[in-house]
């Protein structure tokens, strides 16, 4: 069933000033100072990354999509670790509408599939 847009909906992203590092088994996966911070109605903060910094050789393309109403159509990645692959721990919105452009490419990452997403100055 396809969800309707909420006309109370808000979706604001709004450019990151701070470190944003994604770390995993001790590795730093993605390490940028350009990261965009989505911040959605009723969803907690998410950090989009550039994919120039984050470690692509790291992460393979999975077959899993999905579908927002607000940002369009998701792909998602595996982690692809030392001790073995974190299923679909990143995704990314590649196409998504005008009003949301920004993130076109950037990758995110579930906190929770993750050791730990730092931010510091």
């Amino acid at each position: 069933m396809a969800v309707e847009p909420d006309a109370g909906h808000r979706i604001d992203i709004a450019v990151n000033r701070r470190r944003v590092r994604v770390i995993h088994g001790g590795i730093t996966v993605a390490d940028t100072r350009d990261a965009l911070t989505l911040s959605e109605t009723g969803l907690p903060d998410v950090q989009y990354l550039p994919r120039a910094d984050v470690n692509m050789a790291r992460l393979e393309r999975s077959d899993h999509t999905s579908h927002c109403p607000y940002k369009g159509h998701a792909s998602y990645f595996h982690l692809r670790t030392e001790t073995g692959r974190i299923e679909n721990a990143a995704w990314s919105y590649e196409t998504p509408p005008d009003d949301v452009r920004r993130i076109r490419g950037y990758l995110a990452f579930y906190v929770s599939r993750i050791d730990r997403i730092d931010e510091t100055s």
